[in-house]
Protein backbone atom coordinates (compact mmCIF):
# COMPACT_ATOMS: atom_id res chain seq x y z
CA UNK A 1 0.00 0.00 0.00
CA UNK A 2 2.28 2.18 0.91
CA UNK A 3 4.18 1.19 -2.30
CA UNK A 4 1.39 2.48 -4.40
CA UNK A 5 1.02 5.66 -2.27
CA UNK A 6 4.94 6.70 -2.77
CA UNK A 7 3.51 6.31 -6.70
CA UNK A 8 0.19 8.51 -6.54
CA UNK A 9 2.51 11.43 -5.07
CA UNK A 10 5.68 11.08 -7.63
CA UNK A 11 2.76 11.89 -10.34
CA UNK A 12 0.60 14.57 -8.96
CA UNK A 13 4.36 16.77 -8.44
CA UNK A 14 4.87 16.04 -12.01
CA UNK A 15 1.81 17.05 -13.33
CA UNK A 16 1.90 20.07 -10.72
CA UNK A 17 5.31 20.99 -12.06
CA UNK A 18 4.59 20.61 -16.01
CA UNK A 19 1.16 22.78 -15.11
CA UNK A 20 3.87 25.70 -14.05
CA UNK A 21 6.17 25.57 -16.22
CA UNK A 22 3.18 25.65 -19.00
CA UNK A 23 2.01 29.11 -17.48
CA UNK A 24 5.30 30.45 -16.91
CA UNK A 25 6.23 29.83 -20.46
CA UNK A 26 3.03 31.62 -21.23
CA UNK A 27 3.67 34.24 -19.03
CA UNK A 28 7.40 34.70 -20.56
CA UNK A 29 5.86 34.95 -24.19
CA UNK A 30 3.29 37.17 -23.47
CA UNK A 31 5.53 39.73 -21.82
CA UNK A 32 8.16 39.03 -24.65
CA UNK A 33 5.49 40.33 -27.31
CA UNK A 34 3.92 43.00 -24.86
CA UNK A 35 8.11 44.44 -24.74
CA UNK A 36 8.08 44.20 -28.52
CA UNK A 37 5.31 46.58 -28.76
CA UNK A 38 5.36 49.29 -26.40
CA UNK A 39 2.63 51.41 -25.79
CA UNK A 40 3.80 55.37 -26.35
CA UNK A 41 1.63 57.86 -25.55
CA UNK A 42 1.49 61.39 -27.00
CA UNK A 43 -0.11 64.57 -27.23
CA UNK A 44 -3.11 65.00 -30.17
CA UNK A 45 -2.18 68.46 -30.47
CA UNK A 46 1.37 68.60 -30.11
CA UNK A 47 2.39 65.04 -31.46
CA UNK A 48 6.16 66.13 -31.17
CA UNK A 49 5.48 65.05 -27.72
CA UNK A 50 5.97 61.40 -26.84
CA UNK A 51 6.16 59.69 -23.30
CA UNK A 52 6.05 56.20 -22.39
CA UNK A 53 4.39 56.90 -18.88
CA UNK A 54 0.98 58.41 -19.67
CA UNK A 55 0.08 62.07 -18.19
CA UNK A 56 -0.70 65.58 -19.29
CA UNK A 57 0.99 67.91 -22.06
CA UNK A 58 3.90 70.17 -21.02
CA UNK A 59 2.72 72.36 -23.77
CA UNK A 60 -1.52 72.72 -23.56
CA UNK A 61 -1.87 70.52 -20.87
CA UNK A 62 -4.28 68.15 -22.49
CA UNK A 63 -3.84 64.46 -21.25
CA UNK A 64 -1.80 62.27 -23.15
CA UNK A 65 -3.32 59.71 -25.47
CA UNK A 66 -1.37 56.45 -26.74
CA UNK A 67 0.48 56.69 -30.17
CA UNK A 68 -1.07 54.28 -32.82
CA UNK A 69 1.95 52.98 -35.03
CA UNK A 70 1.11 51.61 -38.48
CA UNK A 71 2.61 48.49 -40.03
CA UNK A 72 4.27 49.49 -43.35
CA UNK A 73 4.66 46.74 -45.89
CA UNK A 74 7.39 46.36 -48.59
CA UNK A 75 5.92 48.12 -52.01
CA UNK A 76 5.69 46.17 -54.68
CA UNK A 77 4.61 47.66 -58.02
CA UNK A 78 3.41 44.19 -59.53
CA UNK A 79 -0.33 44.42 -61.03
CA UNK A 80 -1.45 42.22 -58.06
CA UNK A 81 -0.46 45.09 -55.45
CA UNK A 82 -1.77 47.30 -57.77
CA UNK A 83 -5.44 45.80 -57.82
CA UNK A 84 -7.59 45.55 -54.89
CA UNK A 85 -7.71 42.17 -52.62
CA UNK A 86 -9.16 39.86 -52.55
CA UNK A 87 -8.81 38.17 -56.02
CA UNK A 88 -8.62 40.64 -58.68
CA UNK A 89 -11.65 39.81 -60.06
CA UNK A 90 -14.61 42.52 -61.33
CA UNK A 91 -17.96 40.88 -60.97
CA UNK A 92 -20.21 42.57 -63.27
CA UNK A 93 -22.04 42.40 -66.69
CA UNK A 94 -20.40 44.97 -69.27
CA UNK A 95 -19.74 45.48 -72.47
CA UNK A 96 -17.47 43.82 -74.70
CA UNK A 97 -14.80 43.55 -77.13
CA UNK A 98 -12.00 41.90 -79.44
CA UNK A 99 -8.79 42.61 -80.47
CA UNK A 100 -8.20 42.24 -84.22
CA UNK A 101 -5.85 40.41 -85.88
CA UNK A 102 -5.63 42.40 -89.19
CA UNK A 103 -3.45 45.05 -91.32
CA UNK A 104 -4.28 48.48 -90.74
CA UNK A 105 -3.21 51.32 -93.24
CA UNK A 106 -0.91 54.00 -90.82
CA UNK A 107 -0.71 57.61 -91.11
CA UNK A 108 2.50 58.52 -88.31
CA UNK A 109 2.31 62.10 -87.20
CA UNK A 110 5.48 63.31 -86.43
CA UNK A 111 6.19 66.83 -84.62
CA UNK A 112 9.28 69.11 -85.82
CA UNK A 113 10.32 72.16 -85.92
CA UNK A 114 12.26 74.52 -88.10
CA UNK A 115 16.10 74.68 -88.19
CA UNK A 116 18.70 76.44 -89.77
CA UNK A 117 20.09 74.46 -92.84
CA UNK A 118 23.74 73.98 -91.99
CA UNK A 119 24.51 73.24 -95.45
CA UNK A 120 24.20 76.60 -96.65
CA UNK A 121 25.72 78.52 -94.24
CA UNK A 122 28.41 81.06 -95.04
CA UNK A 123 31.40 81.80 -92.94
CA UNK A 124 33.59 85.01 -93.11
CA UNK A 125 36.70 84.88 -92.36
CA UNK A 126 39.57 87.18 -92.33
CA UNK A 127 41.86 87.21 -94.96
CA UNK A 128 44.90 88.84 -93.26
CA UNK A 129 45.94 89.46 -90.00
CA UNK A 130 45.20 92.73 -88.68
CA UNK A 131 42.95 94.62 -86.12
CA UNK A 132 39.48 95.67 -86.46
CA UNK A 133 38.80 99.38 -86.06
CA UNK A 134 35.36 99.57 -86.35
CA UNK A 135 32.62 97.11 -85.59
CA UNK A 136 29.24 97.81 -87.94
CA UNK A 137 27.55 94.15 -86.21
CA UNK A 138 27.29 93.76 -82.72
CA UNK A 139 24.61 91.17 -82.30
CA UNK A 140 23.74 87.66 -82.45
CA UNK A 141 20.95 87.35 -84.97
CA UNK A 142 21.48 90.69 -86.19
CA UNK A 143 20.25 90.06 -90.06
CA UNK A 144 22.43 91.16 -92.42
CA UNK A 145 22.10 91.50 -96.03
CA UNK A 146 24.69 90.72 -99.05
CA UNK A 147 27.13 94.10 -99.80
CA UNK A 148 26.34 95.30 -95.80
CA UNK A 149 29.17 96.59 -94.05
CA UNK A 150 30.62 94.24 -91.56
CA UNK A 151 33.98 96.02 -90.01
CA UNK A 152 36.86 97.71 -90.53
CA UNK A 153 40.36 96.35 -90.05
CA UNK A 154 43.22 97.99 -89.77
CA UNK A 155 46.62 95.95 -91.04
CA UNK A 156 50.21 97.13 -91.65
CA UNK A 157 50.73 94.14 -94.56
CA UNK A 158 47.45 95.16 -96.13
CA UNK A 159 48.85 98.59 -96.27
CA UNK A 160 52.02 97.52 -97.42
CA UNK A 161 50.12 96.05 -100.85
CA UNK A 162 48.78 99.25 -101.46
CA UNK A 163 51.40 101.14 -101.79
CA UNK A 164 53.17 98.80 -103.89
CA UNK A 165 50.41 99.02 -105.96
CA UNK A 166 50.26 103.06 -106.15
CA UNK A 167 54.03 102.84 -106.93
CA UNK A 168 53.26 100.56 -109.87
CA UNK A 169 50.77 102.16 -111.77
CA UNK A 170 52.75 105.08 -111.17
CA UNK A 171 56.10 104.44 -111.89
CA UNK A 172 55.76 101.23 -114.21
CA UNK A 173 51.99 101.61 -116.23
CA UNK A 174 54.05 99.21 -119.12
CA UNK A 175 54.16 96.58 -116.96
CA UNK A 176 50.78 95.19 -117.06
CA UNK A 177 51.54 91.58 -115.72
CA UNK A 178 52.76 92.99 -112.54
CA UNK A 179 50.38 95.39 -111.85
CA UNK A 180 47.38 92.92 -112.45
CA UNK A 181 49.17 90.76 -109.97
CA UNK A 182 49.32 93.40 -107.22
CA UNK A 183 45.28 94.17 -107.87
CA UNK A 184 44.67 90.43 -107.81
CA UNK A 185 46.91 90.33 -104.53
CA UNK A 186 44.46 93.13 -102.98
CA UNK A 187 41.45 91.62 -104.05
CA UNK A 188 42.58 88.10 -102.57
CA UNK A 189 42.96 90.19 -98.82
CA UNK A 190 39.26 91.66 -99.18
CA UNK A 191 39.41 94.58 -100.69
CA UNK A 192 36.57 95.24 -103.32
CA UNK A 193 37.45 96.36 -107.02
CA UNK A 194 35.45 100.17 -105.83
CA UNK A 195 38.51 100.33 -103.83
CA UNK A 196 40.77 99.43 -105.90
CA UNK A 197 39.75 102.04 -108.34
CA UNK A 198 39.76 104.59 -105.41
CA UNK A 199 43.48 103.77 -105.27
CA UNK A 200 44.38 104.46 -108.61
CA UNK A 201 42.11 107.58 -108.78
CA UNK A 202 43.63 108.91 -105.76
CA UNK A 203 47.28 107.26 -105.86
CA UNK A 204 46.69 107.69 -101.42
CA UNK A 205 46.60 104.47 -99.45
CA UNK A 206 43.83 103.99 -96.49
CA UNK A 207 45.24 102.91 -93.69
CA UNK A 208 41.79 101.76 -92.63
CA UNK A 209 39.43 98.72 -95.20
CA UNK A 210 35.99 98.24 -95.07
CA UNK A 211 35.09 94.39 -95.18
CA UNK A 212 31.83 94.06 -97.04
CA UNK A 213 29.08 90.66 -96.25
CA UNK A 214 29.59 88.48 -99.10
CA UNK A 215 26.18 86.93 -98.24
CA UNK A 216 22.79 87.26 -96.72
CA UNK A 217 22.07 85.89 -93.67
CA UNK A 218 21.68 85.58 -89.85
CA UNK A 219 24.78 86.42 -88.00
CA UNK A 220 26.17 83.30 -85.27
CA UNK A 221 29.25 85.05 -84.98
CA UNK A 222 31.70 82.09 -84.16
CA UNK A 223 30.38 79.99 -82.25
CA UNK A 224 29.25 76.42 -83.82
CA UNK A 225 25.88 75.89 -85.06
CA UNK A 226 23.90 73.46 -82.84
CA UNK A 227 20.54 72.88 -82.06
CA UNK A 228 20.76 74.96 -79.11
CA UNK A 229 20.81 77.89 -80.93
CA UNK A 230 18.13 77.49 -82.94
CA UNK A 231 16.32 77.10 -79.37
CA UNK A 232 18.14 80.86 -78.50
CA UNK A 233 16.37 82.19 -81.18
CA UNK A 234 13.09 81.80 -79.71
CA UNK A 235 14.20 83.29 -76.13
CA UNK A 236 14.04 87.59 -76.46
CA UNK A 237 17.07 88.23 -73.79
CA UNK A 238 19.63 85.74 -76.31
CA UNK A 239 18.55 88.48 -79.38
CA UNK A 240 20.36 91.03 -78.10
CA UNK A 241 23.44 89.40 -77.19
CA UNK A 242 26.47 90.85 -77.97
CA UNK A 243 29.28 89.20 -79.88
CA UNK A 244 32.57 87.86 -79.22
CA UNK A 245 34.53 90.10 -81.41
CA UNK A 246 34.91 93.36 -80.53
CA UNK A 247 36.16 97.03 -81.66
CA UNK A 248 40.16 96.57 -80.83
CA UNK A 249 40.33 92.91 -81.19
CA UNK A 250 42.96 91.36 -82.92
CA UNK A 251 42.45 88.75 -85.75
CA UNK A 252 44.46 86.31 -87.52
CA UNK A 253 44.53 85.23 -91.08
CA UNK A 254 42.16 82.29 -91.77
CA UNK A 255 39.68 83.11 -88.42
CA UNK A 256 36.33 82.95 -88.66
CA UNK A 257 34.75 86.22 -87.55
CA UNK A 258 31.12 86.07 -88.52
CA UNK A 259 28.83 82.47 -89.49
CA UNK A 260 26.42 83.71 -91.31
CA UNK A 261 22.64 81.20 -91.43
CA UNK A 262 20.64 81.08 -94.83
CA UNK A 263 17.10 81.62 -93.72
CA UNK A 264 15.95 80.97 -97.06
CA UNK A 265 16.90 77.00 -97.50
CA UNK A 266 16.14 75.99 -94.18
CA UNK A 267 15.13 72.11 -92.54
CA UNK A 268 12.46 70.94 -91.30
CA UNK A 269 13.50 68.51 -88.66
CA UNK A 270 10.98 65.76 -87.48
CA UNK A 271 11.22 63.40 -84.65
CA UNK A 272 10.50 59.89 -84.49
CA UNK A 273 9.74 57.58 -81.93
CA UNK A 274 11.48 54.40 -82.08
CA UNK A 275 8.98 51.76 -83.21
CA UNK A 276 8.01 53.79 -86.13
CA UNK A 277 11.85 54.33 -87.29
CA UNK A 278 12.09 51.14 -89.86
CA UNK A 279 8.88 52.69 -91.69
CA UNK A 280 10.18 55.94 -92.90
CA UNK A 281 12.68 55.73 -95.81
CA UNK A 282 14.21 58.53 -97.90
CA UNK A 283 12.25 60.51 -100.62
CA UNK A 284 9.06 59.20 -99.11
CA UNK A 285 6.61 61.88 -99.68
CA UNK A 286 5.35 63.74 -96.37
CA UNK A 287 2.78 66.45 -95.67
CA UNK A 288 3.65 69.30 -93.68
CA UNK A 289 1.21 71.84 -91.66
CA UNK A 290 3.13 74.69 -89.45
CA UNK A 291 1.60 76.30 -86.43
CA UNK A 292 1.13 79.47 -88.23
CA UNK A 293 -1.22 77.83 -90.71
CA UNK A 294 -2.81 74.58 -89.93
CA UNK A 295 -4.68 74.53 -93.49
CA UNK A 296 -1.75 75.57 -95.64
CA UNK A 297 -0.33 71.99 -96.34
CA UNK A 298 3.50 71.67 -97.70
CA UNK A 299 3.78 68.39 -99.66
CA UNK A 300 7.70 67.41 -99.39
CA UNK A 301 9.79 64.18 -98.93
CA UNK A 302 12.20 63.02 -96.77
CA UNK A 303 15.79 64.05 -97.68
CA UNK A 304 17.50 62.51 -94.68
CA UNK A 305 16.74 60.40 -91.83
CA UNK A 306 19.43 59.89 -89.06
CA UNK A 307 20.62 56.58 -88.27
CA UNK A 308 21.92 57.45 -84.67
CA UNK A 309 19.07 57.10 -81.58
CA UNK A 310 18.79 60.10 -79.42
CA UNK A 311 19.28 58.67 -76.03
CA UNK A 312 17.30 61.54 -74.47
CA UNK A 313 13.46 60.69 -75.89
CA UNK A 314 14.36 57.85 -77.41
CA UNK A 315 13.71 59.00 -81.43
CA UNK A 316 15.23 59.15 -84.71
CA UNK A 317 15.31 62.12 -87.10
CA UNK A 318 14.57 62.73 -90.58
CA UNK A 319 15.28 66.13 -92.27
CA UNK A 320 13.42 67.80 -94.83
CA UNK A 321 14.58 70.73 -96.84
CA UNK A 322 12.31 73.30 -97.72
CA UNK A 323 12.76 76.43 -99.52
CA UNK A 324 11.97 79.33 -97.30
CA UNK A 325 12.34 82.33 -99.76
CA UNK A 326 8.43 82.08 -100.15
CA UNK A 327 7.29 80.17 -97.51
CA UNK A 328 8.81 82.22 -94.66
CA UNK A 329 8.83 79.69 -92.05
CA UNK A 330 10.17 81.72 -88.63
CA UNK A 331 13.56 79.53 -87.44
CA UNK A 332 12.35 77.48 -84.42
CA UNK A 333 7.91 77.52 -85.14
CA UNK A 334 6.41 74.35 -84.65
CA UNK A 335 5.53 71.82 -87.54
CA UNK A 336 3.69 68.54 -87.97
CA UNK A 337 4.38 66.17 -90.67
CA UNK A 338 2.09 63.42 -91.82
CA UNK A 339 3.89 60.17 -93.13
CA UNK A 340 1.74 57.20 -94.82
CA UNK A 341 3.17 53.74 -94.40
CA UNK A 342 2.37 50.27 -95.57
CA UNK A 343 -0.24 48.57 -93.58
CA UNK A 344 1.15 46.49 -90.72
CA UNK A 345 -0.63 42.92 -89.55
CA UNK A 346 -0.56 42.62 -86.40
CA UNK A 347 -3.09 42.34 -83.50
CA UNK A 348 -4.69 45.72 -82.86
CA UNK A 349 -6.70 47.02 -79.53
CA UNK A 350 -8.79 49.90 -79.51
CA UNK A 351 -7.36 52.39 -76.97
CA UNK A 352 -10.66 52.71 -75.28
CA UNK A 353 -10.35 48.89 -74.32
CA UNK A 354 -7.21 49.15 -72.28
CA UNK A 355 -6.19 51.94 -69.36
CA UNK A 356 -2.48 52.66 -68.59
CA UNK A 357 -0.82 52.42 -65.04
CA UNK A 358 2.26 54.34 -66.16
CA UNK A 359 4.16 52.15 -66.69
CA UNK A 360 1.76 49.16 -67.53
CA UNK A 361 -1.07 48.32 -69.73
CA UNK A 362 -4.33 46.52 -68.74
CA UNK A 363 -7.32 45.25 -69.82
CA UNK A 364 -9.66 43.39 -68.31
CA UNK A 365 -10.53 39.96 -69.85
CA UNK A 366 -14.22 38.34 -69.29
CA UNK A 367 -14.28 35.02 -67.30
CA UNK A 368 -17.17 33.21 -66.21
CA UNK A 369 -19.27 35.75 -64.36
CA UNK A 370 -16.89 38.80 -64.09
CA UNK A 371 -13.61 40.33 -65.66
CA UNK A 372 -9.96 39.94 -64.31
CA UNK A 373 -7.39 42.80 -65.08
CA UNK A 374 -4.57 41.67 -67.29
CA UNK A 375 -1.33 43.33 -68.06
CA UNK A 376 -0.19 43.76 -71.76
CA UNK A 377 2.58 44.74 -73.48
CA UNK A 378 1.88 47.11 -76.75
CA UNK A 379 3.81 48.70 -79.49
CA UNK A 380 3.05 50.75 -82.42
CA UNK A 381 0.46 53.05 -82.23
CA UNK A 382 -2.68 54.16 -85.13
CA UNK A 383 -5.25 56.71 -84.05
CA UNK A 384 -7.68 54.61 -82.13
CA UNK A 385 -6.08 51.52 -82.07
CA UNK A 386 -2.76 49.72 -80.61
CA UNK A 387 -0.49 47.28 -81.07
CA UNK A 388 -0.46 44.31 -79.14
CA UNK A 389 2.64 42.25 -78.91
CA UNK A 390 1.73 39.98 -75.61
CA UNK A 391 -0.49 39.06 -73.20
CA UNK A 392 -3.58 38.32 -75.10
CA UNK A 393 -4.80 37.06 -78.50
CA UNK A 394 -7.70 37.70 -81.22
CA UNK A 395 -9.42 34.92 -79.55
CA UNK A 396 -9.54 36.62 -75.71
CA UNK A 397 -13.51 38.49 -74.78
CA UNK A 398 -12.06 41.49 -73.15
CA UNK A 399 -13.86 45.02 -71.85
CA UNK A 400 -15.20 47.49 -74.07
CA UNK A 401 -14.12 50.30 -71.87
CA UNK A 402 -11.83 49.98 -69.36
CA UNK A 403 -11.86 52.93 -67.76
CA UNK A 404 -15.37 52.82 -67.22
CA UNK A 405 -14.38 50.02 -64.77
CA UNK A 406 -11.94 51.71 -63.06
CA UNK A 407 -13.90 54.40 -62.44
CA UNK A 408 -16.91 52.40 -61.19
CA UNK A 409 -15.43 49.73 -59.40
CA UNK A 410 -12.18 51.73 -57.90
CA UNK A 411 -10.51 48.97 -57.67
CA UNK A 412 -7.00 50.89 -57.68
CA UNK A 413 -4.91 50.68 -54.51
CA UNK A 414 -4.49 54.37 -53.46
CA UNK A 415 -1.34 55.31 -51.68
Amino acid sequence: MNKYLKYIVTFIILISVGIGGYFYFQKSENHSEHSQQEILYTCSMHPQIIRKQPGNCPICGMTLVEKVTKDHSDHNDKIEHLLKPTDNFIVGNFETTTAKDTAISNDIVLPGIVAFNQKSATNIAARINGRIEKLYVNYKFQKITKGQKLFEIYSPELLTEQQNFIYLITNDTENKSIINAAKQKLLLYGMTGNQINGLVATKKTNPTVTIYSPASGIVMGTDKMTDANVAAMTDASSNTETLDIKEGSYITKGAIVFKLLNTDKVWGVFNVLQGYATSIKINQPIAITSELDENDTINSQINFVETQLNQADKTNRIRVYLNNNKLKLPIGSRLQGIVKVKSTKAIWLSKESMVSLGNQKVVFLKKENGFQAIAIKTGLENNDYVQVLNGISSNDTIAKNAQFLIDSESFIKTK
